[in-house]
């Protein structure tokens, strides 16, 4: 029999805005954690309002923003009544930086907020959000707006995220916080730090708030435990993921060595330890190929608290997947040539990103290879010392004249993609390029994308979350009531 007092299901945070709001509550208003992906969502706010809030969703959950007058300074700077013309590229956003504007600060906590209101909407269970640790610099202010909003766990993996427990811990204070940033070239000792002051962005008026449960997306028993023992807060416990998971993968561990296609090679090193992860004494979730509802029997009796799932609601109804790709993939799922390869060089970020081949997105070599290269969204930009002691910023998937003026080995960027701008496009805000083309999509999943199908009825063309909850839940035993409880 499963806790009540913990969610069986963990909906896996699909970025970016794929695990949007309404994912999320449909997840959570089942009686499992609902998702929502933390990545972007300043961008994905301020496009959404260019093309008009359709429905207005967005502006209602501003109005309820507790902060005097960001909504209203928001709404004048994005908000397009009826739309922009189609013809037209979206208004650019700041971008991402170790001394925000204010301008920027406020969109990062509006965008949080919003995804987090909108998401615990109409119902009294708990909504997560998950982040990048790779992606540093809008961190802070993200927090805070998803806090503000009511956010219950907050997720973190795709690094070490040793410090974000102690940071939420202080952000539930309404204290000053502060993120030490990975920088190339950094000489021992030396730090550099992004910070944030909530009483200063709210004017002195920010009242307690909940501190979030906190899970880290691991891929070994050995972060885990140091996580547990040197964090600067609680951990509250850990997503266990393979390799066979969607979006970023951890890299094999040792020297990468890549099959005849290009994959990395995976090992048995590469299998995390359950009985050390058990052994550390809090709940556990796994991840990666966990689909089916034998393998979220597996995962209870190896002792895990249940499982993420990411894949199986990428295609779901309530996914903000653009409908075509969403439809395409699904037909493709059904034809049987489904495919993922997991490409160890497209993400700047240097670890492995699993692909969806798909004709017309960035999987074609083709459709690579006409695209201009531009770093315009910048949130996977590295940060390097320059000679002069300052930070400088570049990105493997930018131009390789301008990575290599700023010190970069050209080869670096060599089949690196845009994977900001093409997130954007997989959930239909890309932007319009100055030759009248739009950023093309590249869409991610798991291994086991095959298995979508077992969620589509027969005659059917689609499927709902709900779909996918009760499918895995189908040999589980449940208690009374599943639903768990928002953290208060």
């Amino acid at each position: 029999m499963t806790d009540p007092s913990r969610p069986t299901i963990i909906q896996g945070g699909l970025g970016a805005g794929v695990s949007g709001w309404r994912l999320a509550r449909a997840v959570s208003a089942a009686g499992q954690l609902g998702v929502v992906s933390g990545t972007a969502l300043d961008v994905i706010l301020a496009r959404r309002l260019q093309l008009g809030d359709p429905g207005g969703h967005a502006r209602r959950a501003l109005e309820h923003l507790p902060i005097d007058g960001v909504a209203g300074r928001i709404l004048d700077r994005y908000f397009v009544a009826g739309g922009k013309p189609d013809g037209e590229p979206f208004k650019p956003t700041p971008s991402p930086a170790v001394q925000p504007s204010r301008h920027l600060e406020e969109l990062l906590v509006a965008g949080n907020f919003v995804e987090v209101f909108l998401a615990r909407e109409g119902h009294e269970s708990a909504v997560g959000i998950n982040y990048l640790e790779k992606i540093q610099l809008p961190t802070l202010p993200s927090l805070f707006g998803a806090m503000l909003a009511g956010v219950s766990w907050v997720l973190m993996g795709a690094g070490i995220p040793r410090t974000i427990p102690g940071i939420l811990d202080h952000l539930a204070d309404g204290r000053p916080v502060e993120l030490r940033l990975n920088v190339v070239g950094a000489d021992r000792g030396e730090d550099f730090f992004t910070r944030f002051d909530p009483q200063a962005l709210c004017r002195g008026s920010v009242a307690r708030l909940a501190r979030p449960h906190f899970l880290a997306i691991v891929s070994s028993s050995t972060l885990a435990a140091m996580l547990v023992k040197k964090s600067t807060g609680r951990v509250d416990g850990f997503v266990v993921e393979g390799h066979t998971a969607g979006g970023h993968n951890a890299p094999p561990r040792g020297p990468m060595r890549l099959a005849h296609d290009g994959q990395p090679i995976y090992g048995d090193r590469d299998v995390a330890d359950l009985e050390a992860i058990r052994a550390l004494g809090l709940p556990f979730w796994l991840a990666g190929s966990y689909g089916a509802p034998d393998q979220v029997v597996a995962a209870l009796e190896a002792g895990a608290a249940g499982v993420q799932v990411g894949t199986a609601f990428a295609y779901c109804e309530e996914s903000d997947l653009d409908p075509d790709l969403k439809r395409r993939v699904l037909a493709a799922i059904r034809a049987g040539t489904a495919g993922v390869l997991t490409d160890a060089v497209a993400s700047p970020t240097g670890f492995p990103f699993k692909v969806v081949q798909l004709e017309g997105t960035l999987s074609q070599d083709s459709v690579y290879q006409r695209r201009n290269r531009v770093c315009d969204l910048a949130y996977l930009r590295h940060a390097f010392k320059k000679p002069n002691g300052s930070l400088g910023w570049r990105c493997p998937a930018e131009p390789p004249a301008d990575y290599a003026r700023k010190g970069g080995a050209a080869g670096d960027t060599c089949g690196r993609k845009c994977i900001c701008n093409a997130l954007m496009a997989n959930i239909g805000l890309g932007q319009r390029l100055g030759d009248g083309q739009r950023e093309m999509p590249l869409v991610t999943s798991g291994d086991d994308v095959a298995g979508v199908a077992r969620f589509v009825a027969e005659g059917d063309r689609s499927y709902r979350a709900l779909d996918v909850i009760e499918h895995l839940l189908g040999g589980v035993r449940q208690p009374p009531d599943t639903a768990f409880d928002a953290v208060s």
